[in-house]
């Protein structure tokens, strides 16, 4: 299972609104296993409060029920991440 591919290695500063800057970084995507591997070697995530999380709606509504799954089931508790 691979949950999409990209070549964005570097991080990009846009606004959330009018007032709240974001930094977004480079993007991931890969098997579960290996994206655990990924985010664990990156410092911004390990030190970040807040991830924002996209998924390709142009893939539809299958396709990223399947990916929120996928992150929930296999990266999230892997990366120690909770509500």
């Amino acid at each position: 299972m691979k949950l999409g591919s990209s070549s964005n290695d570097s991080d990009k500063v846009g606004f959330l609104d009018e007032k709240t800057r974001a930094i977004f970084g480079r993007s991931y995507a890969a098997a579960p296993d290996k994206l655990v591997e990924q985010l664990k070697k990156d410092e911004a995530i390990a030190e970040a409060d807040t991830l924002l999380l996209t998924a390709p709606n142009q893939l539809g509504m299958d396709y990223n029920v399947h990916v929120i799954e996928s992150i929930l089931k296999h990266v999230a508790p892997a990366m120690g991440w909770h509500n």
